[in-house]
């Protein structure tokens, strides 16, 4: 989750609560924020409703399966998903982001249904962008919508540059995904909603969880001009 292997990240209680994951089911029955850490849902043990996707070399896993660290070298990145899909609910993690150089590397924590509908999916993105010493990490949320990333059609991309040194410590970052919106959290701060417009503006189909880091050296940190080392 890093620019090199000696600066990892880590994702630490990992969660993903889900109430009502029908679309008929009503918004009330949704979970609200404030499980900041849960004291209603418990955490997704790794093993047991995880499976990894690539780069099993460059994850370590806690004893407890509270906290999972992933990273990034010049060989490959790491990735995860949920082995069940979910059509809404309250998807959360804590995590902790590297220190130092860092640009040029994406960690995403994110829904899709990517691998159902290759080149017509789904997805509801946050994604941690890379900097370089002294410049704040870049917070961007995505939504896509039957593959299409079209600005005037779906959300697009949202940056944000956060209010707190994201290296320091762990933080709550959340999607909650209703059936009439979709709500980006920090800290259970909202700082993004995106609404239903009409059906052809808003994803309703299944989407797994998914956590990774990759480079992304082209577009991630100040257009491509920073790469990762």
């Amino acid at each position: 989750m890093a620019a090199s292997a000696a600066a990892p990240a880590t994702v630490a209680g990992l969660l993903v609560a889900v109430a009502a994951i029908m679309a008929a089911s009503p918004a009330g029955a949704q979970p609200s924020p404030g499980y900041y850490p849960s004291s209603v849902h418990r955490a997704m043990a790794f093993s047991r409703d995880y499976t990894n996707k690539w780069g099993p070399q460059h994850q370590t896993l806690s004893a407890d399966q509270s906290s999972l660290t992933i990273w990034l070298d010049k060989t490959c990145g790491s990735g995860f998903k949920s082995r069940k899909s979910y059509r809404n609910g309250y998807f959360a993690a804590r995590v902790k982001l590297p220190a130092g150089y860092t640009a040029g590397t994406n960690t995403a924590f994110y829904l899709s249904n990517n691998e159902a509908h290759p080149g017509f999916h789904d997805e509801i993105d946050m994604e941690f962008l890379g900097t370089i010493p002294g410049e704040p990490y870049t917070l961007q949320t995505n939504v896509y919508v039957r593959g299409s990333g079209d600005g005037r059609i779906v959300g697009r991309e949202m940056r944000f540059h956060l209010w707190f040194d994201p290296t320091a410590d762990f933080h709550h970052y959340a999607i909650l995904w209703n059936p009439d919106a979709i709500t980006f959290f920090v800290d259970d701060v909202p700082i993004r909603r995106y609404e239903r417009k009409s059906e052809l503006t808003f994803p309703d189909r299944p989407m797994w969880v998914y956590g990774s880091i990759w480079d992304a050296s082209d577009w991630a940190t100040d257009d491509g001009r920073q790469r990762a080392d």
